[in-house]
């Protein structure tokens, strides 16, 4: 008998649970991973497209290339999630589990924030990734403001290196001493987990002159007086906005009934959810780990093992911790790393080190060793 599962979304958990079960049960595994998109692209790609450092070809991976022994890929779009009964329903056809996993990711909801569309620019998106980078090359004078519109959002450390990245694009082009910068963040400090990388972050933007406003988020755009108010009806004048928009369950998982508040809860321990045989992992969950995609793999390891042990009769996995490594661009060529772990203790902790140069190779070797594993490339 093959184990069927089902796993929705191929970003980091449902390749890496798709690319673990497939080198352990080969044969044994009829799983079949569904995306609607047709190319995957990692987090932080987005920020290298957006300032030129690579084109968008360059950066996706074709879904084309998983070529996987009892794995199959289907580009679908889900019209209809039945956990119940673990039932999928495509644009193409109904799909039947003995285990399902929902890994779908946040969507972005552009329109919750009044005048961003009309008047800013996203760029979580890779496709709003691709329109900043026609974008900044127009922007030569006054207020650039970086700006999260509710919290959580996905990777805490990006608003921050937008930041700092834009500082270095402004300055090579000779234009920075026309420009000011400010960054708005609903949190206390840029990273929180990690008080050592906040401090870090807080004396980059002193030394570069870019003004950080904590605790506050933006609630709106003006696009007739080109203002950003914010959450307490402070307005900002704005020449250039790159906002983060506010992030929520796609409809569809919505719509299946499996979220309280807004996202899946799930047993932190295992990732299972109250309906028998489902599990829900990464940024569709509210497990309690920042939404970014290295806690996504992480969680879809103990996914794995969890079937493995029930299927082979093995011991059930260590608890989900909660951690991963996240590498933040401190721009001038300099990458520093977080390791954070959410779970295993009684409050959240989390490791700094200092950014170099030889952080901008392990971080290359973060996504070469995924895209050769997941991909075979």
């Amino acid at each position: 008998m093959k184990l069927r599962v089902v796993v929705l979304g191929a970003g980091f958990g449902g390749l890496e649970l798709s690319t673990i079960l497939s080198e352990a049960l080969a044969d044994r595994l009829d799983l079949t991973l569904i995306d609607k998109n047709d190319a995957f692209f990692f987090g932080f790609s987005k920020l290298d497209v957006m300032f030129g450092r690579e084109t968008p070809g360059a950066v996706r991976l074709s879904y084309s290339n998983i070529v996987k022994p009892g794995v199959v890929f289907r580009q679908e779009t889900i019209t209809a999630i039945d956990p119940g009964a673990r039932r999928v329903t495509t644009n193409n056809g109904t799909y039947d589990a003995d285990v399902l996993v929902i890994a779908l990711g946040a969507d972005y909801d552009l329109a919750a924030t009044p005048g961003l569309i009309e008047g800013g620019n996203e760029f979580y998106s890779f496709a709003g990734a691709e329109r900043v980078r026609e974008v900044l090359p127009t922007f030569s004078s006054g207020h650039a403001i970086v700006g999260v519109s509710s919290a959580p959002f996905k990777c805490p450390p990006a608003p921050s290196e937008a930041a700092l990245l834009l500082h270095d694009h402004l300055t090579t082009r000779g234009v920075r001493d026309a420009c000011t910068i400010s960054l708005v963040m609903p949190l206390g400090a840029p990273i929180p987990p990690s008080p050592a990388s906040s401090k870090a972050l807080l004396a980059a933007f002193a030394e570069r002159g870019i003004t950080f406003i904590p605790n506050r988020r933006v609630r709106a755009l003006d696009p007739a007086r080109r203002v950003v108010i914010l959450d307490n009806e402070r307005e900002m004048p704005y020449d250039l906005f790159l906002g983060i928009p506010k992030h929520r369950a796609p409809d569809v998982v919505a719509a299946s009934g499996m979220t309280e508040d807004g996202w899946i809860p799930v047993n932190p321990k295992n990732l299972k959810t109250r309906f028998p045989g489902v599990y829900a992992l990464g940024d569709v969950t509210s497990v309690g780990t920042a939404k970014a995609g290295t806690f996504s793999e992480s969680a879809a390891r103990v996914v794995a093992a969890s079937l493995l042990a029930d299927m082979q009769g093995g011991e059930q996995p260590s608890a989900y911790a909660g951690a991963g490594t996240c590498y933040v661009e401190f721009g001038g060529g300099r990458v520093g790393r977080v390791d954070v772990d959410f779970l295993s203790g009684p409050a959240p902790t989390g490791s700094f080190i200092e950014p170099s140069v030889a952080l901008v190779g392990e971080k290359q070797h973060f996504g070469s060793s995924r895209r050769a594993r997941w991909f075979g490339l």
